[in-house]
């Protein structure tokens, strides 16, 4: 099997390791290997974010940015039309009816709202780019990290073809 770092290989890998015996082992592994790299990018993603400045709150209120932290997570599909591996900041409807925090606080342009309890609209920023440089800046070391994940992975389900 030829590896590359595209959705098609990974999507031949996962039904190669379907058809495996211990095929669940070697996908739990190979989402693990795949998620690795990942870790230090989140990390910054999320410091970035805890790192922003923050207005006043109150008590017992979580705040936007703890909250758009808690969201990023990392995802693995190894079938269907979207294989791939991905960082994911999900919505967040529960605080303070900002659904769409984490998209926004990455935007340089910002958002409007309105200032509670006047007619007055403002132009707020969060901290601009804070989800796409870290990915950006490690994109060749992800690449490098997937095709060894998916190379090892292969290699394993060889050795065990030619063992049975």
């Amino acid at each position: 099997m030829e590896i590359r770092a595209d959705a098609d290989s990974l999507v031949q890998l996962g039904k190669a390791l379907r058809k495996e015996e211990d095929g669940k082992e070697l996908r739990r592994d190979l989402i693990r290997a795949l998620k690795v790299p990942l870790v230090p990018a989140v990390a910054e993603i999320k410091s970035g974010l805890l790192s922003m400045s923050s207005g006043s709150l109150r008590p017992g209120k979580e705040s936007l940015r703890r909250a758009a932290a808690r969201k990023v997570t990392t995802q693995v599909k190894l079938s269907g039309f979207a294989a791939g591996v991905r960082v994911r900041a999900r919505k967040t409807p529960a605080v303070r009816g900002f659904a769409n925090a984490p998209k926004r606080l990455n935007q340089a342009k910002g958002w409007r709202h309105r200032v509670f309890g006047r007619n007055t609209w403002v132009i707020q920023f969060g901290k601009p780019h804070y989800f796409d440089d870290p990915l950006r800046h490690r994109r060749a070391e992800f690449r490098a990290a997937v095709v060894a994940a998916m190379n090892d992975t292969a290699r394993r389900i060889a050795d065990r073809a030619q063992r049975g």
